[in-house]
């Protein structure tokens, strides 16, 4: 025996059909959800909590897949969700839709090798003709970065609501970008950069989405500790503390014999001189806020309220993170080790009222690009849904200000693509012909979904766009879902960032290329060690 007992071998054909046949499962699942007119799933985890949504990467995220070719879809998704933030669902249905034509192909006696090659050849070619027609644009320019945003949120549940969330969005890049000079950027040199760590998302259930907002600094969800402390610091120098503001437990069990009263109280005093020495030397280096990770002892904080300074205590660790970028601070794990060089600095810090509980607000700190994003909403759920339509945006708005070219939406740049590579197939001699054919058709699965999704007649809506795109040479006419006809996309602003598509386009070819090279699959036995095989 050459595995182990319990393992099992699948070869050639039947391998590469169970692996087709799971990546076009997942694919199949994902197809309901494309566009403004898609369908949102719910997903109930082991736990019984409930997501809903119609966000790709969070639907393939939630899903707990067993197949490993359905892994390998998952993490496309998870691949495209965090280079550009968009396009999960389409790099998931184009790949299996690939996957699909690859199989017809195989069938029909075509080597899955040379399905590779024409693969890779038509997704050069298409990345040629997307730079062809994509419209550069000012990566400042508010106006198209907004549509941007919005086209992002035009599926979502929050749509209603997109140019709020959009606005917000495009300030917040926009305040976080800085142009810096590289010497191997064409022209002036010049391009801009964006940090998203800059950019804080806080959530919070209750009022309207419309009561989102941009805060200039870091919010921490926590409340001032003590009543008898400021609630708000102007000109704030701010500690922030790793180590707790408490006497430690000692690692070992100790006893302490007391025989007389006067004993205990001597024990008590040294307790509080301990505690109060620790509360001097925070007061020497002259912060008039300390912001800690860990607990503060109850007479710690008396004594920090004495001193008028304010305290916030079980912060989480991100946002200690986040604060010392904002401020400047140094996060102090050694009480004795610390300066007045170690502070930080905001000029405002205020306890505030959201909803029922109070929220410390650390605003216009000394590295002017920290920002928060407050949204609010009528429930849980709904805060969710928009927090994941909050990264898209932002992510969608940083792919244009870092690269600043545009394609319309409504699959109107897939339909264009998939037109212009058949007219090029009929140049390619070879069997790579009828495979980039097939990306042709896989491309063209986009506008099939989205007038799928919106109820209209797919046969109809193909025939429209590609009569319009070749009769007029616009690559821009689409599918329009809101009012149930084709229609030129750009006119309408949904509008994508040319790098979403370039990168749709080559995760799922390489995922499906991947796919098609594997010919054998062995699988361990259920709980045996790796590597044992």
């Amino acid at each position: 025996m050459l595995l182990k007992e319990g393992s099992s071998q699948t070869r050639g054909r039947d391998a590469l059909k169970n692996n087709i046949e799971a990546a076009k499962i997942i694919a199949s699942m994902l197809r309901s959800v494309l566009g403004p007119r898609g369908m949102d799933k719910m997903l109930v985890d082991s736990m019984g909590d409930v997501t809903i949504t119609n966000d790709g990467a969070t639907i393939l995220k939630e899903m707990d897949v067993q197949h490993p070719a359905a892994k390998i879809m998952v993490e496309i998704a998870k691949a495209v969700d965090n280079e550009v933030g968009d396009g999960t669902t389409s790099s998931v249905i184009i790949a299996g839709a690939m996957l699909e034509k690859a199989e017809d192909l195989i069938k029909k006696g075509i080597h899955p090798t040379l399905i590779v090659d024409g693969y890779r050849m038509a997704m050069r070619q298409a990345l040629e003709i997307l730079n062809r027609i994509a419209e550069e644009v000012k990566a400042d320019d508010s106006a198209i970065l907004k549509s941007i945003a919005r086209t992002s949120m035009e599926s979502k549940v929050v749509s209603i609501d997109s140019d709020v969330l959009a606005d917000l969005a495009v300030k917040a890049i926009l305040a976080v970008a800085s142009k810096t000079t590289h010497a191997d950027t064409p022209g002036n040199g010049h391009f801009m950069e964006v940090d998203l760590e800059n950019v804080k998302v806080q959530k919070k259930p209750g009022g309207s989405m419309r009561d989102s907002s941009l805060v200039e600094g870091i919010v921490i969800d926590k409340e001032i500790s003590h009543p008898g402390m400021p609630r708000t610091i102007k000109d704030a120098k701010i500690l922030l503390l790793n180590s707790p503001l408490e006497i430690e437990k000692t690692e070992f069990d100790a006893k302490i014999s007391i025989e007389r009263p006067e004993q205990m109280k001597t024990f008590l005093d040294q307790e509080t001189q301990m505690i109060k020495a620790m509360v001097d030397k925070i007061t020497r280096t002259g912060a008039n806020i300390v912001i800690c990770q860990k607990g503060i002892d109850d007479l710690a904080l008396y004594y920090l309220a004495k001193a008028n300074i304010s305290a916030v205590k079980r912060v989480k660790d991100s946002d200690i993170q986040a604060l010392a970028k904002a401020t400047g601070a140094r996060a102090v794990t050694n009480l004795d080790d610390m300066s007045s060089k170690d502070l930080g600095f905001a000029q405002n810090v205020e306890e505030r009222k959201v909803e029922t509980d109070k929220w410390v607000f650390v605003e216009k700190c000394k590295n002017p690009k920290a920002l928060s994003i407050l949204i609010r909403g009528g429930s849980q759920r709904i805060v969710d849904e928009a927090e994941r339509s909050m990264h898209d945006a932002l992510m969608v708005v940083k792919d244009v200000v870092v690269k600043p070219a545009i394609v319309a939406g409504g699959g109107s740049p897939e339909a264009f693509v998939s037109l212009n590579l058949r007219k090029w197939a009929a140049g390619v001699s070879g069997r790579e012909h009828y495979a980039i054919l097939a990306f042709a058709d896989a491309l063209d699965s986009i506008p099939v979904a989205l007038a799928e999704n919106a109820g209209m007649d797919v046969i109809d809506t193909i025939t429209g766009i590609r009569s319009k795109q070749s009769a007029e040479n616009n690559p821009w006419i689409g599918v329009d879902v809101k009012e149930l006809r084709v229609a030129d996309m750009r006119k309408k602003n949904i509008v994508e960032p040319l790098v979403v598509k370039e990168q749709i386009l080559k995760s799922a070819t390489e995922t499906t290329a991947m796919m098609l090279r594997i010919d054998n699959v062995l699988a361990a036995a259920r709980g045996a060690p790796a590597g044992r095989q």
